[in-house]
């Protein structure tokens, strides 16, 4: 006898959440609030509020005060007076981008690269900061990420585990030359080198 499972009654659809507030994104809001430019807020201390956060790219500044419908030249002088106070520097960013990167879940330079494009980084300060990452360092970063998936993968046959480390390493951005050099060098005993 097949078993009958009991169905629940129809549920009526969930509101949107209601955005955050101080949230000028209106798309996440069922009820339009007013924008930051009506309701007395202005640009500087809308730019203040989103960096308190964390730190922040001249783009995506400009891009929140823009959702905030603040005029094209309310953004240019907010974003010139926080670049003047010091609380906006892609450079800076980009920097510090990349070595907390390096430090917690090291990639390659490839893949540092395409994280700062995403978050929209000024060409030059993107080249500068990764001027960071030579030769030897991204090596180094390698190795240590292969140290690190050979010992999750210890219990794998040798070549199962070959490919595990191999395909991480390349996830993470590293070139099939580097991943394989690094590969060698975590379970060839050069994991005190």
């Amino acid at each position: 006898m097949p078993v009958v499972r009991k169905t629940h009654p129809a549920r009526p659809a969930k509101p949107e959440k209601r955005a955050r507030r101080g949230n000028c994104n209106m798309k996440r809001s069922m009820t339009k609030p007013k924008p930051a430019a009506e309701s007395g807020r202005t640009p500087m201390d809308e730019a203040l509020r989103f960096l308190g956060g964390r730190a922040r790219t001249v783009r995506e500044v400009e891009r929140r005060l823009d959702a905030c419908e603040f005029g094209e030249v309310e953004v240019y002088e907010t974003v010139e007076r926080l670049k003047d106070l010091g609380l906006l520097n892609d450079i800076s960013y980009a920097e510090q981008f990349v070595q907390t990167r390096l430090s917690t879940k090291p990639v390659s330079r490839a893949h540092l690269r395409e994280q700062l494009m995403q978050h929209e980084v000024d060409r030059d300060a993107l080249e500068r900061a990764l001027l960071l990452v030579d030769e030897e360092t991204e090596t180094g970063s390698a190795r240590a990420v292969a140290q690190k998936y050979a010992r999750q993968g210890e219990r794998l046959p040798e070549d199962e585990r070959k490919e595990f480390v191999l395909k991480r390493l390349m996830a993470r951005g590293y070139s099939y030359d580097a991943a394989r050099s690094a590969l060698e060098q975590a379970l060839g005993g050069g994991e005190d080198a």
